[in-house]
């Protein structure tokens, strides 16, 4: 099986994401609590280009991401009342888990095998030039979305930079914020 630079499938989950009320008290517990970092913050984040159930929206968030092993985690806190899936899952069950991650480095045929396994498309994005990913709503069979993330050489070079900065993490500079896109 062909793994990516930071060891996970090249066509598998390669992350699992937490919707959280306050993301500084949230990446602080979880590095006290769970050891994880350094987390990498993006805030604030808009995507580019952004659609919520086939609609333009105005979503601004907050990400911080972080590795325990191989697997990427994602904290996400929602900075406006714009419609979206997180808020979507708020309203429904609160604050927790909300999607696993999955690597596309084919995405329109990632795009396509979901839609064609009856999944509808509840989130699109190109959150940077040349990006994009897309939330596929299988809440009817899963606990969460899958987050199809389009994983090119950017992505691949950020999430492995992220993943070193994690081996061997001597719990200095635990929050590193990272400019938005430009």
């Amino acid at each position: 099986m062909p793994l990516l630079n930071f060891g996970q499938p090249v066509d598998g989950v390669i992350q699992m994401a937490y919707v959280v009320p306050d993301i500084r008290q949230a990446m602080a517990d979880w590095t006290d609590r769970l050891k994880m970092g350094p987390w990498f913050l993006f805030d604030p984040f808009q995507p580019l280009t952004q659609r919520y159930r086939g609609e333009p929206t105005d979503l601004s968030i907050s990400i911080g991401m972080a590795y325990a092993g191989h697997m990427q985690f994602e904290l996400i806190q929602q900075n406006n009342d714009a419609p979206s899936v997180y808020m979507e899952t708020v309203k429904k069950r609160g604050y927790g888990f909300h999607h696993w991650g999955v690597s596309a480095p084919d995405f329109d045929k990632a795009l396509a095998a979901q839609r064609a396994k009856g999944y509808e498309l509840a989130f699109y994005a190109e959150p940077d030039r040349g990006i994009r990913v897309a939330y596929m709503d299988c809440t009817a069979d899963l606990p969460g979305f899958i987050e199809l993330i389009e994983t090119g050489p950017a992505v691949e070079g950020l999430f492995t930079m992220m993943y070193q900065a994690a081996l061997g993490w001597d719990g200095k500079e635990p929050v590193r914020t990272v400019a938005p896109p430009a």
